[in-house]
């Protein structure tokens, strides 16, 4: 399984201590930045999608623009493995605040892996499932399929609003059921990877940066490590280590 280390920290994607770390970005970071440099390491794109519909309970930036930038992203940092599209969340309180249905959100992540594929066929953008229970996630599937779009075809499609319930029994049960997929779950710490991960074929993390916050075990004299990339390589040296499955306790 393929482990992708989340940060907030675009600038990490040119630090030479993370050469060969995988690394997952997001475009709401990236897009600040005037001039970027060249990637050392692999890594894939995050859209933005929970913080974007968080903040205004629809999508505001235009497939158009959400295009360009990737596009940017692969012709001057380089090393993009894949880039998520414009997808809609379907956790409750995601549902609530942009006041749609479970099922209009999964045909609007349809629609916009359409959109974007036929914008940019060159360019790796994944398809996302998104759901609540099992039984939506594998209406999503078949919604894809409506389309042509063999999931089992893809090198990797992302498993959506699963990550506040990643640990539980209930996310690998829809994990199982999306077997053969190619799955990337968003998200997923140890217990996660503990569980299902044998039924992974990549995840990413960024819960160090709040481990790194309140754990009161660190050698680290800073008051925080909630940026600290010392910490944050600690953390996936552990994250990969399932004999310790306490550092994903918080």
């Amino acid at each position: 399984m393929r482990f992708y280390l989340g940060t907030h920290m675009p600038s990490w994607l040119w630090d030479d201590r993370l050469a060969n770390i995988p690394l997952f970005v997001s475009h709401r970071r990236l897009a600040r930045y005037k001039t970027l440099k060249r990637a050392v390491t692999p890594w894939a794109l995050d859209s933005g999608g929970f913080t974007e519909l968080s903040m205004f309970g629809e999508w505001r930036t235009p497939p158009s623009e959400y295009v360009a930038a990737i596009r940017r992203y692969r012709d001057e940092i380089g090393n993009l493995e894949w880039a998520s599209p414009q997808d809609w969340m379907c956790e409750p309180h995601m549902i609530k605040r942009t006041g749609k249905t479970v099922r209009l959100h999964q045909m609007l992540t349809t629609n916009n892996y359409l959109e974007l594929r036929w914008q940019a066929p060159e360019l790796p953008i994944i398809p996302v499932l998104q759901g609540w229970t099992r039984d939506d996630y594998l209406w999503h599937a078949e919604h894809y399929e409506s389309f042509g779009i063999d999931l089992a075809q893809q090198p990797v499609v992302g498993l959506g609003s699963v990550c506040r319930r990643q640990h539980t029994a209930e996310a690998a049960e829809i994990t199982a059921a999306l077997q053969p997929v190619n799955i990337h779950a968003f998200g997923a710490k140890g217990d996660a990877i503990a569980l299902y991960g044998s039924l992974l074929s990549s995840c990413d993390s960024m819960a160090w940066s709040f481990c790194g916050r309140y754990d009161r075990n660190r050698t680290c004299p800073k008051k925080s490590c909630s940026n600290c990339l010392h910490y944050a390589l600690e953390w996936r040296t552990r994250a990969l280590n399932p004999r310790t499955p306490s550092l994903f306790s918080t």
